[in-house]
């Protein structure tokens, strides 16, 4: 029997610069660093095109990331750090936005379908497989007809803020627990 990989790299999908720093798309690198804070991790480098920041969680070393390019091409940064780190697609997780789960939902699992989501499917194309942990944090449908890009690219102030901070934070204790 073989032994279970254990999660050794967590990914928190968004995009770069201070205009997307408080949008829903960016509810995977809100939840990095929330657990960077958790884990008391504040010495970030540049590698491979990510920030990256290495803590003990779970009584081992992870490594913390944030991928420098945009969200549609994050594989690339991710899936060159992976190989440099020596790490496989079932040692990673990835915590990413999810409109297809109400605002505040977080759930994990293991593989799956991309539902359409570009840093999914960058990833996948990347890494050749589905197979990697996910951390979806639900940010919920647009309202009425608003598009799902300018949703997930809106500013989220005050209200919207702080639901936004609770869900990276839910997020960010879902993938400590997932270790």
């Amino acid at each position: 029997m073989t032994a279970t990989p254990h999660i050794r790299l967590i990914v928190g999908l968004g995009n770069p610069g201070a205009d997307y720093a408080h949008t829903r798309h960016n509810v995977g690198f809100l939840a990095i660093d929330a657990l960077a804070d958790e884990l008391d991790a504040h010495t970030w480098v540049e590698k491979h095109g990510c920030a990256v920041t290495r803590a003990t969680a779970a009584g081992r070393e992870i490594i913390l990331a944030k991928p420098l390019s945009f969200m549609n091409t994050s594989g690339g940064p991710t899936s060159k750090l992976m190989r440099a780190e020596k790490i496989a697609p079932a040692e990673l997780l990835v915590i990413h936005d999810e409109v297809d789960l109400a605002a505040g939902d977080v759930r994990t699992r293991f593989g799956g379908g991309l539902n359409a989501h570009n840093g999914l499917r960058s990833l996948k194309d990347k890494l050749g497989t589905p197979d990697f942990w996910r951390v979806r944090a639900g940010i919920g449908r647009p309202p009425g007809k608003m598009d799902v890009a300018a949703y997930v690219l809106r500013t989220c102030k005050a209200d919207m803020l702080d639901e936004l901070l609770a869900t990276a934070s839910a997020a960010a204790a879902a993938a400590l627990s997932a270790l």
